[in-house]
């Protein structure tokens, strides 16, 4: 609160604190070697300050304790909660999927009888005055109207369900099984393809709808994705290689963190022979850091 920037916000926080030694060590680091801190080169700051890995890491440990945004708690205690509601759901049964479209997606539309009574009524009448004609031709435009709306709502659903079967057909055995590594690479136009329709069409389903799954509830378009061979020369998802370069960086040491050069190696070990540059590209799509960032002492 009232602080100018970040560094200054840490500093008030910390010459708050009962003095001890990792305190006092916190705030010469934040003061004097506040860039070198950010970018986490301790190595650098273990021979300025001529402090131990210990020391270090206890500061660390009182650096992280502080609200970098101590002004937020006064935003408001009002609470946004977005529900989110599944278009569809995909359920096992006897070892088969099964698919249905949510009702609010399938909405009960009908024509009111009381109208379409009044409209016979004016029909059967044998002389109509100028005002019957005219409510005669206003309630005939309105009711062809409505019966337009309501086939093109049962068209909206057909084509929700049709899209989504065909995905989940497309994407059978990791619905059978919720293992990611069992996605297939799939793009909108293979989908487009099989139901004979424009990939817009497609695209508006995936990019705004959700499914509810045996395995969590999931927005469509992560089922989608690009295709790249292994050493096998298989097409393989890159959604089943992001996985992997998740699993690798959660494993690894994290006082020497991978780089990417060391990631693309330990990918083409599992047969997926990628790029740096390519690496360097799904771990910024993961917001994974660089090695650097992601050292801890």
């Amino acid at each position: 609160m009232g602080a100018k920037n970040l560094q200054e916000c840490l500093l008030l926080q910390l010459k708050r604190k009962k003095p001890t030694e990792s305190v006092s060590i916190a705030i010469e680091l934040i003061e004097n070697s506040f860039e070198k801190f950010s970018k986490k080169h301790y190595k650098k700051l273990l021979a300025k300050h001529s402090i131990s890995e210990e020391q270090l890491r206890t500061a660390i440990h009182e650096i992280e304790g502080l609200n970098p945004r101590p002004g937020g708690s006064y935003a408001g205690n009002t609470k946004i909660i977005e529900h989110i509601v599944p278009d569809f759901a995909i359920k096992i049964i006897d070892g088969e999927l099964e698919l249905t479209l949510n009702g609010r997606n399938a909405p009960d539309l009908h024509v009111s009888r009381d109208y379409n009574e009044m409209l016979k009524g004016y029909k059967v009448a044998k002389q109509k005055t100028q005002s019957q004609k005219d409510a005669v031709q206003f309630i005939k435009q309105k009711l062809d109207a409505a019966k337009w709306f309501i086939d093109a709502i049962k068209q909206r659903q057909q084509t929700l369900f049709v899209t989504m079967n065909a995905i989940m057909h497309y994407q059978k055995e990791y619905f059978i099984t919720g293992d990611e590594q069992k996605l297939r690479p799939m793009i909108l136009k293979n989908i487009a393809d099989e139901i004979n329709m424009d990939v817009s069409t497609v695209s508006r389903v995936a990019n705004s709808k959700y499914v509810d799954t045996p395995y969590g509830t999931k927005l469509i378009k992560e089922f989608f994705s690009e295709s790249m061979k292994n050493d096998q020369g298989e097409d393989v998802s890159t959604r089943e290689i992001k996985s992997i370069l998740e699993n690798i960086v959660s494993e690894e040491d994290k006082n020497k963190p991978h780089t990417d050069d060391k990631l693309a190696a330990l990918l083409k070990e599992k047969g997926y022979p990628i790029a740096r540059r390519t690496i360097a590209k799904y771990r910024e799509q993961l917001s994974i850091p660089v090695a650097r960032l992601r050292k801890k002492i």
